[in-house]
This record gives C-alpha cells, structure tokens and sequence, in this order.
C-alpha cells in the first residue's frame, strides 16, 4: 500500500471510528459489537505505525498517551464560578422574585438541568478541533489535563460541525455508579481499598499522571455550557445544548425550558423522585435565565452569577449511631465487616445498614461500637461510612475485634501477605457455595433465569447442592418438595439449567469465578484454547504469552486448574452434558494457529485484513496490530513495511501470502 492509499483508508477509518463512538456514546444505539469496533480500531493503528506521517491530532489512536510528569497551571480566560445554593422551594421563588426585577418586565425562561455530582472540565477547541482541557480549580486557574481529557469516549476529538476560531465547552465528568460499582469490586477481589464515593473516585482519576489507567476508568461527561472567546455564541442558553448535540457531545437528556417558576419547581420535584433510577450521581437542580442578553445585564456577585441557582436536593448524608458490626461471607470467602446502624432518613429512604469494606477501613477510621458516625448514600449503592464524630464520643463505646475465624462455618480466616481482606479458608463453606452458585447461574455466565438468592438458599441449606455441578442433578420432584414451589416452576427450573448447558466455553469459564478472570478475560481464553481440555493443560508461560494475560493472571488459571476438586468439578459438568468447546464454526482448530500471535502488513491480494485475522482468530491464532518478541508469524503482502524489517530484525518467521493460504489449508 503506498502513501495515499494509506491516507484514504486512514481517514476512512477514522469517519467510521467517529460514527460508531458517535452512536455508542451520544445515542446508544451501536451499530458493531466492541470486537468489530476494535478490529477498526487497530487496523488505524497500524496505518498510523506503518506511516507515522500520518498520524492527525484528531485520530481515536491519539485517546491514550503516555504519562505525565506533573500538570501545568491553566488560566481560564471566563472564570469557572461557583453558583448559589438553594435547599428549599421557597429560596426558589425568592430566586425568581429576584430576577423579575432585574428582568424589569421584559419575558424570559428558565432552562432547569441536573446537577451532576462530579468535577467541572474546560475544553477548548480551536477550528473545531480539541486543544486543551482544564480542571475548574480554583475558578480562575485549573490544571491543564488535556491528554486525560482525551480519554473520555463522550468527548469528540473533533467537533462534528465545523466552528470557526475558538470554542470553549464546560461540562462536569463523572463515573458512572455502574462502573464505580465494577471498579470497587475489582478493588476488593485484589484486597485494596476501594474508593468512597463516584465523585471522589472522578476527581481522583482526572488528575492522575498515566493516561492509560484515566482511560480504563471509564469517565464520561455531560456538558453545560458554551462560550467563544469571552462571549455567548447563541441567544438562549437552550441553543447550547441543540449546538452540542450536533457536535457530538453526550447532552443529558434530563432538562427542561421552563416558561415560570413552577415548571422549574415541577421539573426539581419529578427528578427527585427519579434519582436513585439514575446511572450517575446528582445532588440538585441548576435553574438558569434562558436568554443570553439577560444573563449579561444580570451580571453577577463577586461568587457567583445572579441569572443561575443551584436547587440542592435533600443531604445524601447524615450522623447516626453504629450500634453493632457484623461480618458477611462472600462468593470468595471474603470476610466483609458492614455496620449495623440506628435508622436514618436519607435522601428519602430509610438506611439501616453500611459497608466498612474491610479490616483497615475500620482501622482507619478508628470507628467503636456506638460511635456516632457520618453516612453517605449514593443512589443504589449501598451507603458508606465515611467518618466518626469523635466529638460526640461518651467513654462507653467498646473497641470491635476483627474475628479470625469465619462466623458462617468457624474455619479459619486468613489475611494473604499484601491484601486487605481476611478470607475463609473452607472451600466448602456454605457462604462461599451461595455466592459461587449466584455467580455461575448469572446473565453473563451460564444464564439460569428463575435461580434466585432465596431458591439458592433452600437447595444449599437442605444439601440439594453443593457445588455449581449438582445443579445438573436436580430433577422436577427435588425441586418442587422446597417452599413456594410447585411441579410448574420446579419443571421452569429445570428447563432453564437445561438450556444453560450449551452457553458455551466462554461462559463456562466466567462462571467458574476463576481469581481476576472476568468476561474479557475468558472470552480470551475461549478464543485461544478452543476447549477446556487446552486451557486446563497450559502452562503459566503459554498462558502469559497471550498479549491480553499478565503473569498474575496466568498464574491464577494455572493454580485453578492444579486444584483436583476443579478438575473434579470440570468432569462431574461435562458428564453432564455442559459444553466445554468453542461453538463450531466449521472451521478447524489447527495447531499451527492456536495460542499463536499473527501481525498482518502490506497488501493482501486474496484477503482484507479482516477476513485474514477472521481465518486466524477462526483456527485459535490472535492477530496484534505490532510485531514484538511475543509474535510468533508476520504475513506480509505487498509493500510491507516498518513491521517486515522490525520482523526480520527480530527473526520472527514471515509467511508470503502463498505460506499465508497454504497453512491455511493444512
């Protein structure tokens, strides 16, 4: 491939790329699954590595830098200013009295938006395309984190409409709770300290100097505002967000032009009561004048603008009483201590109960029993204690002792060397069997709809079930003897464990709950090994030669796989009938291309690149987008370049198109 057709396909790549983040981002409504999005994604790459000429400052590639050694002081040309707080409808129609006056009989509207609990970004773009992103700071000066910005999916790289001179986009970033929840839990399965709150947890990740971890976080971004230079670019603030939605921002659907005041106080009762349903965090409502020109002659205070108002929803935290401490057994026999608490009002739900995460969290925070405590509740996630007021202490509250030993079966508990949890050390304890049994029937494993905690309970608790495998020996009567069950829903039951055994490897493997292996990783592992049997029989160094597996990892599988009662456990399900294989595609796996890397470059006069990796990722073998000491085989085309010689360099073998077909039929 020469230059030009490189560009072609180059800048073809990244309108398609652009498109489906476009779609997944701002409509969801993707249109590929992540692996073809990916494939797009890495074929970009290579172009850009063959010819690094033309690499544009608007590329996906560019999302992702390296790391920071410390951030430079950014100087708002608007000051970021913070906005006055109301907490009750009265202050809201003072509000409105005020800005009446200030309108002095002229009409105008209000805009109402959620206020979303995270941390403000400055973005600036330059001709449309992005050039700098800032924290607020202090108002005035931020930290410029533009290469961290660039990590955020929802923000475009380039504008989808073009914008002569500059343009400046405020919006807040946030973690969403599903995947603050997600990251917590790897968190705690690796024994460190989870994070207290997705605001802490955003803030936090912004300013972090390795852009790679910033984008593995996964933070998103709703925008609020809009400004050229020192001025309002539209008539309306309502304009802005019609302007950000066609230049490709994430605009939280959630807002409202109100005619009055009591469509905005409406509009604050309705997504009150819709808040816990939220994916993100908010904590009130912004009230803005809707008409730009008004906004200007209101002017503002030395804080804060007198044209907007923060409404703030009632506290998400409060103080109560921690009366007693308890410790619960998960699917991996971590011992997790939660409090149990005086009953408080919070957010309009009645919170009882509150996660201390672990052993050094108490610690830590040196709570007793009968502590007074401040509790945080974040929508559905459970509330969390974030301090003790020792202030209010009396000289009664009594030390809590970690137990040893675990309160479900009375084994022993043990805290791995560099881990912050205390872990169950039965394999058989009945907590552990729960949560594994949960874990194997979930959507995302073997898919066992009707199997819920409360059934899971009975059949351990009668001894119906000990491991995952039993499952496959419960027949309609056993079933239907247990409370609220009948002959129907036994034989649903059974119908649906049924079903389940042909979910394939990939499931199987994330159902066995293997130590740091989730869906990504098992769908790597199906895709290389092809069978049970290939993944039971590699070794730690076939395992960490997978460019997506650390040693860490490996090691794990490894170690689960030497355990006999897993073996036990893998034979007991296929004499059940579960299905160990990869789905047959009617293309055979082929010792020549399992476990194997591939990197393809220059012209293929048989294949595209996509059929090519299609046929080697069909026969076990991964395709990588650069040749490194790991690449087992370069396929060379026509006009190959920087990869041929960096292969020849290395001495890694290099099949002509010819080897290329031939191996493929052999």
């Amino acid at each position: 491939m020469n230059v030009d057709e490189a560009k072609k396909e180059a800048e073809a790549l990244r309108k398609e790329i652009d498109h489906h983040n476009y779609l997944y981002y701002q409509q969801d409504e993707p249109e590929v699954s992540d692996y073809e999005f990916d494939q797009l994604l890495d074929r970009l790459k290579a172009i850009e590595e063959e010819h690094p000429e033309l690499v544009t400052p608007d590329s996906p590639t560019q999302r992702i830098g390296g790391k920071a050694e410390g951030w430079e002081t950014f100087e708002h040309t608007v000051p970021m200013m913070s906005l006055d707080n109301s907490y009750n409808i009265d202050e809201l129609r003072k509000f409105d009295e005020r800005c009446t006056k200030l309108a002095d009989g002229r009409d105008f509207e209000y805009v109402a938006e959620l206020k979303i609990d995270g941390l403000s970004l400055s973005l600036h773009y330059q001709d449309s395309l992005l050039v700098a992103g800032a924290t607020r700071g202090d108002g005035a000066t931020g930290d410029e984190i533009t290469q961290n910005a660039k990590t955020i999916r929802s923000v475009p790289l380039r504008l989808r409409i073009e914008f002569e001179g500059p343009l400046e986009v405020r919006g807040e970033a946030f973690l969403p709770r599903s995947v603050f929840k997600q990251i917590n839990e790897e968190l705690l399965d690796d024994g460190e300290k989870p994070f207290a709150n997705p605001r802490n947890a955003a803030s936090g990740t912004i300013r972090m100097l390795d852009s790679g971890i910033v984008a593995s976080r996964r933070l998103d971004m709703f925008p609020y505002d809009v400004l050229s230079g020192a001025s309002k670019p539209f008539d309306t603030h309502w304009e802005n967000f019609e302007f950000l939605e066609n230049a490709g921002f994430n605009v939280n659907p959630h807002r409202r032009l109100c005619e009055g005041i009591d469509a905005v106080i409406e509009f604050c009762n309705e997504m009150e009561d819709r808040r816990d349903s939220l994916d993100y965090d908010i904590d009130g409502v912004v009230v803005k004048v809707n008409q730009a020109s008004l906004q200007d002659e209101f002017g503002a205070t030395s804080k804060a603008p007198r044209w907007a108002i923060a409404y703030k929803y009632p506290a998400m935290q409060a103080t109560t009483k921690l009366e007693n401490i308890i410790i619960q057994v998960g699917r991996t026999g971590a011992l997790t201590p939660v409090a149990v608490l005086e009953p408080v009002q919070l957010a309009g739900t009645t919170v009882a109960r509150a996660s201390l995460h672990n052993e050094d969290e108490i610690n830590r925070l040196g709570v007793r029993l009968g502590d007074t405590v401040l509790v945080e509740k974040s929508g559905e996630i459970i509330p969390q204690v974030l301090k003790v007021i020792e202030s209010k202490r009396s000289g009664k509250e009594k030390d809590f002792e970690f137990p040893g030993q675990c309160p479900v079966c009375g084994w022993d508990a043990v805290r791995p060397a560099e881990e912050a949890v205390r872990r169950c050390t039965n394999p058989d304890c009945p907590a552990k069997v729960k949560g594994r049994l949960a874990y194997f029937s979930a959507r995302k494993a073997m898919d066992i709809e009707g199997l819920g905690d409360v059934l899971i309970e009975q059949l351990v608790d009668a001894e119906h079930v000990k491991d995952v495998a039993d499952l496959y020996r419960l027949d309609v009567k056993t079933v239907a003897a247990l409370e609220r069950m009948a002959e129907k829903s036994a034989q649903k039951l059974i119908d649906q464990i049924e079903a389940s055994k042909d979910r394939g490897l990939q499931r199987l493997l994330f159902g066995f709950d293997i130590r740091h292996v989730g869906e990504r990783y098992s769908k790597i592992l199906a895709n290389n090994f092809g069978s049970i049997e290939n993944v039971i029989k590699a070794s730690v160094e076939e395992l960490d030669d997978i460019p997506e597996i650390g040693q860490k990892v490996a090691e794990s599988i490894h170690e689960f796989f030497r355990d006999n009662r897993n073996l036990d456990l893998v034979d007991r399900l296929r004499d059940s009938g579960v299905v160990m294989e990869v789905e047959d595609t009617g293309v055979e796996r082929s010792e020549e291309f399992a476990g194997k890397t591939f990197v393809l470059t220059g012209k293929l006069e048989s294949f595209t690149r996509n059929e090519a990796a299609s046929d080697i990722e069909a026969r076990g073998g991964r395709v990588s987008s650069s040749v490194s000491k790991k690449t087992d085989y370069v396929v060379a085309g026509e006009a190959a370049g920087s990869k041929l010689k960096k292969a020849n360099d290395l001495g890694i073998p290099v099949l002509s198109e010819a080897d290329f077909t031939k191996m493929l039929s052999s």
